[in-house]
């Protein structure tokens, strides 16, 4: 009985080794795949700083900014949606992929009417770039009526 508890232990032990064995290689091929790849996204890369300060306006104004960027990655940049913090800024954006080494812009437009005082707005980008979220932001100071 012992000499049957025994091999048994030890088949289990093997057949333990084995499967970590090649779960250790199927890993490692999934590490390859995405190493190798991982250079193939897109990037959203912005001409200019991430932060337009539009000074003082006065309330009422629409302040305006285009944002350009380029995809400088070496596959389509697909902007997959675009949210503002608040109802008064609305963002305008490409819809169709921008092929790598392409340009386009991103347009955002503040409504000043009922916003006196310093303004900080966040313009949120969700794309299939690595990492998928970019943020703009628009500041400045509303003079009141």
């Amino acid at each position: 009985m012992r000499l049957i508890t025994r091999s048994f232990l030890a088949l289990a032990m093997a057949a333990s080794m084995f499967a970590c064995n090649q779960a250790d290689k199927s890993g490692g091929e999934a590490t390859e795949t995405a190493a190798a790849t991982a250079g193939k996204h897109p990037v959203l890369t912005l001409k200019e700083e991430t932060t337009y300060d539009f000074g003082k306006a006065k309330e009422g104004d629409i302040v305006e900014k285009s944002f350009a960027f380029q995809n400088t990655g070496e596959s389509p940049l697909i902007i997959s949606n675009i949210t503002a913090s608040c109802g008064c800024t609305t963002p305008e954006w490409p819809k169709e992929p921008i092929a790598p080494g392409a340009e386009s812009n991103i347009m955002v437009r503040f409504n000043t009417t009922g916003k006196p005082g310093q303004q900080n707005k966040t313009v949120t980008i969700t794309a299939n770039t690595e990492p998928s979220v970019t943020e703009l932001h628009i500041k400045g100071v509303v003079e009141g009526k």
